[in-house]
């Protein structure tokens, strides 16, 4: 049985509960097989020895979602040598579509929607309606989680000048 937090999160002020452990900086990554807008799995692997800044999101045709992957596709290629991944449930040709209309060219696209394991592995899938929790994560060349934000309202974009500045202490 998974681990349940009841009450981690809101959406509009609505307590959610969520599904997997609570990670926190300092931790080891959880390993993860996405799919790619390919279809192809990309793994934590795929990206070893870089510093990879995940942002986690509920669905990239929302609004919040949609200016939280483009301000990360602007502000986060700036730092070079960090990876920038972004993750939702949507489905890989619905992320492919989002990406080519927004001109998404710097974040990588990865989708949850097979197995829900990235989602109860990283502790944020939501259990009232099976999307992932607005969340950042970095995770340093040694795949150790660096930085950690889950988000608490869902509908509230993240620190972007805190994920930034982890990002960049782990690329140096």
């Amino acid at each position: 049985m998974s681990q349940e937090r009841n009450g981690a999160i809101t959406a509009r002020g609505n307590p959610l509960t969520l599904i997997g452990p609570e990670l926190k900086a300092g931790d080891k990554a959880p390993a993860f097989s996405l799919a790619g807008q390919d279809m192809k799995p990309v793994t934590l692997g795929d990206t070893a020895g870089k510093v990879r800044l995940i942002a986690v999101v509920p669905s990239l045709d929302t609004p919040v979602c949609d200016t939280e992957v483009r301000k990360f596709n602007e502000k986060a290629a700036q730092i070079p040598g960090v990876e920038i991944l972004t993750v939702s449930v949507d489905l890989p040709m619905a992320q492919k579509r989002w990406c080519g209309a927004a001109g998404i060219d710097k974040v990588k696209t990865l989708s949850d929607y097979k197995d829900h394991a990235f989602g109860k592995d990283w502790g944020v899938r939501i259990k009232e309606n099976g999307l992932l929790a607005r969340s950042v994560f970095v995770v340093g060349k040694d795949d150790k989680l660096a930085y950690v934000e889950l988000v608490k309202e869902l509908t509230s974009e993240p620190n972007y000048d805190a994920a930034l500045e982890a990002a960049r202490k782990a690329a140096n």
